[in-house]
């Protein structure tokens, strides 16, 4: 006869898909307005790569480990239940996260007042993050020069977002520029790629991420494409590095209004990324 488990009994372990569902579910209710495919696109990024801390049973907690190869990893989801916080089982989670990216360098996207608690972790302040708000208030003429993205070859694709990203992302890509309710261009330089961009529905309105361009008018004629067909008065959410001036000056051109900010932190040398081609990040889960 086994002993029963005592009352009070907290666990940590990896999550099943359905339960990453239940995540994002925490996630819309902090506010951070998840977008209606995440789950899907984050699990298959890998699917080792999320905790769940349960209390006799029961689902109070989260935290996610995403593993970019050997050398780079992204925490995200970090949650714990307003009703069980302050108890010790927000550590748990996060040692079993730190540990399942040791050796790796590990950024975060995280809230600014949480910045010094990170910093006791080993993490260092790289830059800021802004969340800007938007409300559609005209409709671009279709047809100035963006291109769906299914029609450019996929390794030329990869390749692009490796040199953007600083790392490959097949598995995640694949997902998340073909879910329903998505809408994903490319912009050419002659024969070559110079910058895509992806516009997904979410809990409210829609995101842009990530926005990535050679230059800004690029990134001016992606953003114009992908809210082409939205009816005007739709949110559009962007998420800009501080860093890159003509990311914010896009913004501001567009009237957009700032709502929300991250500390961009890693544990190691911030990784050596085109910041200055970045005028929007894809997610602060997954980075």
């Amino acid at each position: 006869m086994t002993n029963p488990r005592p009352q009070g009994f907290y666990e940590v372990r990896i999550m099943t898909r359905q339960e990453l569902d239940l995540a994002v579910d925490w996630a819309a209710a902090e506010g951070w307005n998840p977008g209606l495919s995440d789950a899907e696109c984050f699990y298959r990024t890998d699917p080792g790569g999320f905790f769940i801390g349960l209390l006799d049973g029961t689902p109070i907690g989260s935290i996610s480990a995403v593993a970019y190869g050997d050398s780079y990893g992204f925490l995200g989801f970090y949650i714990v239940r307003p009703e069980h916080r302050g108890r010790g089982f927000g550590i748990q989670l996060w040692h079993a996260a730190m540990e399942r990216l040791k050796g790796r360098n590990i950024g975060l996207d995280g809230v600014v007042a949480q910045q010094d608690n990170y910093k006791k972790s080993g993490f260092r302040l790289a830059s800021r993050n802004i969340r800007y708000q938007w409300m559609v208030v005209r409709q671009a003429a279709a047809g100035s020069g963006a291109i769906p993205l299914s029609k450019v070859a996929w390794d030329d694709i990869l390749a692009y977002d490796l040199q953007l990203f600083g790392v490959e992302r097949e598995s995640f890509l694949e997902c998340w520029i073909t879910r329903p309710e998505t809408t994903a261009l490319g912009v050419l330089d002659g024969p070559n790629l110079a910058g895509y961009g992806v516009l997904r529905k979410c809990r409210n309105g829609f995101k842009v991420g990530p926005l990535f361009a050679d230059t800004p008018p690029l990134a001016d004629l992606l953003l114009q494409e992908l809210t082409a067909d939205l009816e005007p008065g739709s949110t559009v959410f962007l998420d800009v590095p501080e860093v890159n001036a003509q990311a914010v000056s896009l913004a501001d051109a567009y009237g957009m209004t700032r709502v929300f900010e991250t500390a961009r932190m890693y544990t190691g040398e911030e990784p050596d990324i085109p910041l200055d081609r970045w005028f929007g990040v894809t997610s602060f889960e997954l980075g």
